[in-house]
């Protein structure tokens, strides 16, 4: 049995303390995961625009999200000014592809993307994706090779421009298992590795036992679990040591995207599922999210 680990880093206290706590803990297990980070500002603060939601007000009396991300990170980019998360950190970057690890874009404005996206024209969406791009070049020396939407939020105009960019694969929706996109009789080239478990935040206050849900949900067809460094990689850090611990005591293979991907591209796997995307709401989640829809 196989998981494959994704790793959110979509602010500037998820970078500079939560990615190198993880990378400590991934050292001593001997784990490798596939990070995607947001190369651009910093503006969680104004994530204050989705008290008009009541899911989203409900969410953050569920989690506490002063403990999830701390007082500060929660005024910057209103009161505080907006820091650059990836551009901002060459040096972490690198630290992440020097241990092994797979690096990623998550986005240019996490923010703007995922409160955005749907009314984003085409110009919008490839101007982001341009510069996130751009900042990875110029750090890393090389082009990414995979991109995960913020918030699971990608529309068909936003599948189209992954299209164009050239990425091998990327993961920006909720599924079961990997398949080529297909949106209202338009079909997409790039592999969608689509996250299969739910969320840390997604339970807290609605599992009692959150490591053993997720354990119970694990199938030997395909399973990607998605964390956020500002989460599992300072608050709940211990509570994710225990999921990686019965992991290995269970031999399950924890693994970077890019294992599973060359496994279907490289035709070591079975060929990949032609499936729309739709939007749809989860449990624990405010809003809609991109989700693998069923067969026609």
């Amino acid at each position: 049995m196989q998981l494959a680990l994704r790793v959110d880093v979509d602010t500037k206290i998820g970078l500079c303390e939560g990615v190198p706590r993880l990378l400590e803990l991934f050292k001593r297990y001997s784990v490798k995961a596939s990070f995607f980070v947001t190369f651009g500002p910093d503006r969680s603060g104004m994530a204050i625009r989705r008290l008009i939601r009541p899911s989203f007000v409900l969410k953050m009396l569920r989690t506490n999200p002063f403990r999830l991300y701390g007082f500060k990170t929660l005024l910057t980019g209103t009161l505080l000014p907006a820091q650059p998360v990836g551009e901002g950190e060459p040096a972490m970057l690198k630290d992440i592809v020097g241990e092994g690890h797979e690096l990623g874009i998550h986005g240019y404005d996490h923010v703007g993307w995922q409160d955005g996206v749907e009314a984003m024209e085409e110009r919008e969406i490839e101007g982001e994706f341009s510069r996130a791009l751009g900042a990875y070049e110029k750090i890393m020396g090389e082009r990414p090779e995979c991109s995960a939407a913020p918030g699971w939020r990608c529309t068909y105009l936003a599948l189209a421009a992954q299209d164009r960019f050239g990425f091998l694969y990327a993961s920006d929706v909720r599924g079961r298992t990997p398949f080529l996109p297909a949106h209202g009789g338009l079909c997409f080239g790039t592999l969608q590795l689509p996250t299969t478990l739910p969320t840390l935040d997604e339970l807290l206050g609605r599992r009692h036992d959150v490591n053993g849900h997720l354990l119970s949900l694990l199938n030997h067809d395909f399973n990607l679990h998605t964390i956020h460094a500002e989460v599992e990689g300072r608050p709940y850090i211990g509570l994710f040591e225990e999921l990686l611990k019965e992991c290995m005591r269970r031999r399950v293979a924890v693994v970077r995207l890019r294992e599973v991907a060359d496994e279907i591209l490289e035709g070591r796997a079975p060929h990949p599922p032609r499936l729309p995307v739709v939007h749809q709401k989860i449990p624990g989640r405010s809003g809609w999210v991109a989700c693998q829809g069923e067969v026609d």
